[in-house]
């Protein structure tokens, strides 16, 4: 079990603001044939509005679990994940989708925009899907467009758009239903420097006017060191890393 004196630590979030993500006792465990492996053990966060906090660590040390778990697609074996003061255990299926579409924005490291659709439809996606008019979802995806600055490609398919305008249409579709949580995979993974740093700037915009809370998983330092707090999953526990800068 964690050192209560390191979950303080790592858990200490911006003060006066509303906590939009709280973990308590996070806990995975797999059966691998006759042995259980624990993946995340015990785990202890909290993430305030406008925070942003970087989770790094090795290959297979949990990361992808965590988000998992985050994000409502996965099960603790232990514990509870509270999102804008909601235990996700204690919804059903249909409930914790409608929860998930309003309360949490995902950003892939390859981005998953659907193919067949323009930049302002993959934006607008999760309104139409919460029952939006898509005259109306796609208005409030415009917005959302210009707010990252691919709005002058609203019109075009993905395969139109280069690697770090697809990743802008997929944090303006993150955002557009005003989550209380953005979960972000890798999201400067698959771009050159030069796009990176600008996803990095307009990360820097979003927290500083966005109310929601942001987690990010990376191997990219720079990324981690523009964060509010960098956390380092290991051994299935989250340790404070170095500061950010």
């Amino acid at each position: 079990m964690n050192d209560p004196a390191m979950t303080q630590e790592i858990d200490r979030p911006a003060s006066g603001r509303e906590v939009m993500l709280a973990c308590d006792r996070l806990t995975r465990v797999y059966r691998e044939g006759p042995r259980d492996l624990t993946v995340l053990d015990e785990l202890a966060l909290e993430v305030r509005a406008g925070e942003r906090v970087a989770v790094v660590g090795s290959s297979g040390s949990g990361k992808t679990t965590l988000l998992n778990l985050l994000g409502g697609l996965d099960h603790p074996s232990r514990g509870e994940v509270r999102i804008a003061g909601q235990a996700l255990h204690e919804l059903g299926n249909a409930a914790l989708g409608r929860f998930r579409n309003r309360h949490i924005g995902f950003v892939y490291q390859f981005h998953h925009l659907l193919a067949e659709f323009t930049a302002v439809e993959n934006a607008a996606l999760p309104l139409i899907v919460r029952g939006h008019r898509k005259k109306d979802a796609e208005a409030r995806a415009l917005t959302l467009l210009e707010r990252v600055g691919v709005a002058e490609r609203a019109d075009h398919k993905p395969g139109e758009l280069s690697g770090g305008e697809r990743q802008r249409v997929a944090i303006a579709r993150a955002l557009v239903t005003d989550p209380s949580l953005v979960l972000m995979d890798e999201p400067t993974g698959n771009l050159d420097q030069t796009t990176a740093a600008s996803i990095l700037g307009l990360m820097d915009e979003l927290s500083a006017s966005a109310a929601c809370a942001f987690v990010i998983v990376t191997h990219d330092p720079s990324l981690a060191a523009h964060q509010d707090r960098v956390l380092r999953l290991d051994a299935g526990r989250l340790t404070q890393d170095a500061p950010a800068a």
